[in-house]
């Protein structure tokens, strides 16, 4: 027993001999002892996302409401873009295409189709390729005794002739030349055009002239080898409007398929597309 209670005396003496302001101390300083505390972020003032539009009157709210996200204005502005776009681009188009059309007739330092002629007009005058240059001219190859394409085509050269006449005037030249010269003489070519239009200019000349002209233009014509005097015959050629430039070269040839109203457009789309000169007299 004596040496069971020996330790606890010692321990207990030893407490006796501890300071009681350090316990208190050591307990203190536990019992304040707390967590390190976190600066807490401050809340930023919410920033409105769009400033709110403002309205003198109720009508001008409703009126915000009734158009919606777009205006009235702003779709027809829309539609007549688009319309013009699409306009333009057609416009172009078909352009390009009168253009091609036109280069391909064109030859390498000889054109394909036109050249040089030297014939006399419905009054005698003498008349060349340079007499046609400043205008359009529009050539067609046919004869007076001619019984019913001839006729036909003629009335449909003049009515092509007044509608670009009419938007245009003293631009196009008619030209109406005979692949028959033994029978249609100026006087004759000059009584016969006076039937269709009196602008009409008519060209004849010697067999071999109207020969040189029409396989320039590649024009077929064929008369009958053997005709006794005063024997009526016909003559076999090309049925085709043949329209040149103003300075001279070939642009398209018209046919049986155009009608006289898509013929004229086709001549008034030609001479806007045209910017060299034009002759004035």
């Amino acid at each position: 027993m004596s040496h069971a209670i020996a330790p606890m005396r010692t321990f207990s003496s030893v407490l006796a001999r501890t300071p009681a302001r350090q316990c208190q101390r050591f307990i203190s300083t536990a019992r304040t002892t707390r967590r390190p505390t976190v600066p807490r972020l401050q809340a930023q003032p919410q920033q409105p996302l769009a400033q709110r539009r403002t309205y003198k009157t109720v009508e001008e709210a409703k009126s915000k409401y009734r158009s919606g996200p777009f205006s009235w204005k702003a779709g027809l502005l829309f539609v007549l873009t688009g319309a013009g776009l699409l306009w333009y681009f057609e416009h172009e188009k078909q352009r390009m295409q009168r253009k091609r059309i036109a280069d391909a007739t064109k030859g390498v330092g000889r054109p394909k189709v036109g050249g040089p002629f030297e014939l006399i007009d419905h009054n005698g005058k003498p008349m060349t390729e340079k007499d046609l240059k400043g205008r359009y001219s529009l050539v067609y190859f046919g004869f007076s005794h001619c019984p019913d394409i001839c006729p036909e085509e003629l009335d449909k050269m003049a009515a092509m002739f007044e509608k670009v006449e009419a938007e245009r005037p003293g631009a196009l030249k008619p030209v109406f030349v005979t692949c028959d010269p033994a029978r249609d003489t100026p006087q004759v070519l000059k009584e016969y055009l006076a039937e269709f239009h009196p602008k009409f200019i008519g060209l004849t000349g010697t067999y071999d002239q109207i020969k040189a002209m029409c396989k320039a233009y590649r024009v077929y014509f064929s008369t009958p080898s053997k005709v006794e005097p005063g024997q009526d015959y016909l003559v076999d050629h090309s049925i085709y409007f043949y329209l040149m430039d103003p300075e001279g070269d070939f642009v398209e040839a018209l046919g049986r398929q155009h009608s006289p109203d898509q013929a004229a457009k086709v001549i008034l789309d030609h001479m806007k597309d045209w910017h060299g000169k034009w002759r004035k007299d």
